[in-house]
């Protein structure tokens, strides 16, 4: 039974649609993300799961029961926020133990769990602080304790390690991988940061005005975007697009564009490509590798060289009117010099073919 559910939901504020027809099932047990810029309508999802936000369209079920017209305290969720949201006048442990206390639970119950949350979270030694004592990366661990003592049926994160530093984010990433395998609950993560979602999401939904355009693992938006805005979304440096049409000259079909002119992969005579057709070829700068000669050698002039330690990252352009833009991430000792000429090489798996006019991935 699916943990969670969204059958075309809608959500409209007056005349403006900002969530469309969404369907999303997620798994009992998953740890779902949803991706996207400000604006997407990833945490108005959100706030509907949880009840903060009535839904226009559209039906919401939680382990099997519709909870679309129910308040929040009766859908059996437990949110975390990006603010943390504790009473400053509470300690840690009474934060923690608030809700349990407000619907009367017994007090050996309640000081039960709090202790269980504080060991899984490791804080069982600033219960007894105030919000204002912590740092940041204690209070959201609060928080996040305030929400598994709930015992829930699903969690609910609306972008919680934004407020952290880079090196704190880091740490509480691999503390929420953690705990999600220890607690085993269904998990829906709002975030608009990459690296979050594809180190702690079982899978992705990507959203981009009010639409998931991709549902899939980490793995598979990566390497397998179904469109074009996932393709230019997903990973950093960002996908390397070329401009091109398919034609077969001497009974082998090449793509050709601008100052290129490539052999098609085999994989692309199933989706027969019109001559007519405009196509967006993509190369991830991580599928690129130095070296002259080559089937298909893609020759660019070095702009800038960004030493990374272990890998390089390169930007040229190539030799054509248009002098289009090429990233490549390269081994740290590649040999790559300034205003030098530099062939990079890929495999017919690593090109990705898209239809221009519908942003459709040409390969199934």
């Amino acid at each position: 039974m699916p943990g969670l559910e969204l059958n075309n939901v809608v959500k409209r504020y007056g005349d403006v649609t900002v969530v469309q027809q969404m369907n999303l099932s997620v798994h009992e047990g998953e740890f779902m993300v949803l991706l996207g810029e400000s604006g997407c309508g990833k945490s108005t999802t959100l706030r509907m799961i949880a009840g903060l936000e009535e839904v226009s369209e559209g039906e919401i079920r939680i382990g099997g029961r519709a909870v679309t017209h129910l308040a929040p305290r009766d859908r059996d969720i437990a949110m975390v926020f990006q603010n943390y949201a504790l009473y400053p006048h509470m300690s840690a442990g009474e934060n923690m133990s608030f809700s349990l206390r407000l619907a009367r639970q017994p007090a050996a119950e309640v000081q039960a769990r709090v202790q269980e949350a504080a060991r899984i979270l490791n804080i069982e030694h600033l219960l007894d602080r105030k919000p204002k004592a912590l740092s940041g990366g204690q209070r959201q661990r609060v928080a996040i304790g305030r929400a598994i003592v709930r015992e829930p049926q699903v969690f609910l994160f609306d972008e919680p390690l934004s407020n952290l530093d880079a090196k704190l984010r880091g740490h509480m990433r691999a503390e929420l991988a953690i705990l999600h395998r220890r607690l085993g609950k269904t998990t829906v993560y709002v975030t608009h940061d990459q690296t979050e979602a594809m180190t702690l999401a079982t899978r992705i939904a990507i959203f981009d005005r009010g639409q998931i355009r991709q549902v899939d693992t980490p793995a598979e938006v990566f390497s397998r975007p179904a469109n074009l805005f996932v393709a230019g979304f997903i990973g950093m440096p960002t996908m390397n697009f070329f401009n091109a049409r398919a034609s077969v000259e001497d009974g082998r079909m090449l793509l050709r564009g601008e100052g290129f002119a490539w052999p098609a992969p085999q994989w692309l005579a199933a989706a027969a490509p019109r001559p007519d057709q405009a196509l967006t070829l993509g190369l991830r700068p991580q599928s690129l590798r130095a070296g002259a000669g080559g089937p298909a050698p893609l020759n660019v002039l070095v702009d800038v060289v960004e030493y990374l330690g272990t890998e390089s990252l390169v930007t040229g352009h190539m030799n054509t009117p248009g002098g289009q833009r090429v990233s490549a991430v390269l081994p740290g000792n590649a040999k790559a010099r300034l205003q030098q000429a530099l062939a990079l090489q890929f495999s017919d798996e690593d090109l990705h073919v898209f239809d221009t006019d519908s942003g459709l991935s040409l390969r199934g």
